[in-house]
């Protein structure tokens, strides 16, 4: 086996590699234990110590998953030493989760030299830190909007996962499991990896590159490729929507043409189905970020603070502030 990249610990465990886990409130249980299961099969497997973890909450209590299962830790987050490699586990409600002791106690990690990772919206906590200036990272795709609007100047991209240097992210789910199966690759070797793959009984270990989201066919459950196009169109199209005129050109079919595929496969008309994905994403961005109203309408093809609103409220049935203090 090739230890080149493997840390050495002096913890008394024995384990070539060390891992620390800061549980941030809510986080996905699932995106934990996808990360989790590979090095405990490695070690099984390998029939060696190869990784060793220790998990941190908030207060040392049990931390609390967005699905309210309890996970034991080993302490507090603000105690963790500096280990080798440090992950931040995120979920729902990252924002209000980010607090400065996790800042304060990442930002003492880094200055240690220590590998930082993120799963699932465990990078929002990075990037407030200032951790991930000057390298690729990624985030769940229904944060990435999000993201992108509260970062601009950050690289963030749309891949599964990002193994950037000593910047280790991902999108949340099941990527990280093929992030930890890429680290084992490069800790040890393809072999292992593959034979932790084939115990989780996971066919194939997706690259980083790989898309996050379904296809539009399968999310959607149409194939008709004019309209998947169309639809496409509209969903990179959401700051500045296009007319229902350009669409259909862009397409390859008339106005009318159009405007017919959307009744009989969606039952919407072009145009009320565009408004919904904006506001969709406008939903979003008022739930999961701190932007002012007027920037939310922006971003999501609104020209009125006072339009947006109208809309949001025909919608879902209140204003965006409502939205807002609902949700928070």
């Amino acid at each position: 086996m090739d230890d080149t990249n493997l840390t050495k610990t002096t913890d008394g465990s024995g384990a070539r590699h060390k891992f620390g886990f800061c549980l941030v409130p809510e986080f996905s249980a699932l995106a934990f234990i996808s990360a989790i299961e590979p090095l405990r099969i490695a070690n099984r497997l390998s029939k060696e110590t190869l990784y060793s973890w220790d998990c941190f909450s908030i207060d040392g209590a049990p931390a609390v998953s967005s699905a309210g299962i309890e996970f034991s830790v080993q302490g507090k987050i603000s105690d963790m030493p500096a280990l080798p490699t440090v992950f931040t586990c995120g979920g729902v409600n990252i924002q209000k989760h980010t607090s400065s002791q996790i800042v304060s106690t990442l930002r003492r990690i880094a200055s240690h030299g220590s590998n930082l990772g993120a799963i699932c919206t465990g990078a929002h906590v990075l990037a407030k830190a200032g951790l991930l200036k000057d390298y690729r990272c990624t985030i769940h795709w229904e944060n990435l909007s999000g993201f992108q609007e509260d970062f601009p100047d950050l690289d963030i991209t749309s891949e599964l996962f990002e193994i950037d240097r000593n910047r280790y992210t991902c999108a949340g789910g099941t990527s990280s499991l093929d992030m930890m199966l890429s680290l084992i690759t490069n800790h040890v070797g393809h072999e292992l990896a593959l034979a932790v793959a084939d115990q989780l009984i996971y066919h194939r270990i997706r690259e980083g590159t790989e898309r996050q989201r379904m296809e539009l066919r399968a999310r959607l459950g149409i194939s008709h490729p004019k309209l998947l196009a169309a639809i496409s169109c509209m969903e990179d199209n959401l700051e500045e929507p296009l007319s229902c005129s350009d669409l259909a050109i862009k397409v390859g079919l008339s106005t009318r043409q159009l405007e017919r595929l959307f009744q009989k496969y969606l039952n919407h008309s072009p145009t009320r189905y565009y408004l919904g994905l904006r506001l969709d994403r406008a939903r979003y961005l008022l739930t999961q970020t701190s932007l002012p109203i007027i920037e939310v309408a922006l971003a999501c093809g609104f020209v009125s603070a006072s339009h947006f609103s109208k809309c949001h409220r025909e919608h879902f049935g209140r204003t965006p502030s409502d939205e807002r203090r609902v949700r928070h």
